[in-house]
């Protein structure tokens, strides 16, 4: 069973490992809960012991990233490109070969997920949903999502938080 490889994309996938819509926000509590992360994702991990912070402060920046207008964000994660342990390789896509950022060999855990994560966040911008890369409309959830609806309105990011954003509004127009 996945706990939490939900999307796709460890890009989205981190950011959502805090999820204020629990009653304890934090996913990743302890070094077990990111073993099991990192294992959902096909993330070799072996056991660093500053890993667990790291990993956290990886996804502070993600979510920082993904709260911002998307003009900021794209500015954002340049910045924060730089920062990062890069190498570029060519990869297959389609029989075509694509250029593809990746971590050194010898990466660490964070340094690995952090540039997957500017990775796929630089895919999704060229696929062109850059703009529908959001956050979730229904508080207190903040989960991030990408919009792949036609008309590129959605604001939640799951039925649930659709369902029950929509009750709150029609209990609050019936008082």
């Amino acid at each position: 069973m996945r706990q939490y490889a939900e999307t796709g994309l460890v890009a989205l996938d981190l950011a959502n490992t805090w999820d204020e819509y629990l009653d304890d926000p934090e996913r990743l509590p302890d070094a077990e809960a990111l073993r099991r992360f990192c294992a959902e994702l096909g993330e070799p991990w072996a056991g660093e012991p500053d890993a667990l912070w790291q990993v956290r402060e990886v996804r502070r920046r993600l979510r920082a990233i993904l709260a911002d207008e998307p003009a900021e964000r794209t500015h954002t994660l340049a910045l924060w490109a730089t920062e990062l342990p890069v190498r570029a390789v060519v990869a297959e896509s389609d029989g075509a070969p694509v250029l593809r950022l990746a971590a050194p060999e010898q990466a660490a855990l964070t340094e690995r997920l952090a540039v997957r994560a500017v990775a796929e966040l630089l895919d999704v911008a060229a696929a062109g949903d850059w703009e529908r890369l959001r956050l979730c409309a229904a508080r207190p959830c903040r989960d991030a999502f990408v919009d792949r609806s036609r008309p590129g309105r959605r604001q939640f990011c799951s039925t649930r938080c659709a369902n029950r954003a929509h009750a709150a509004a029609s209990r609050a127009r019936h008082r």
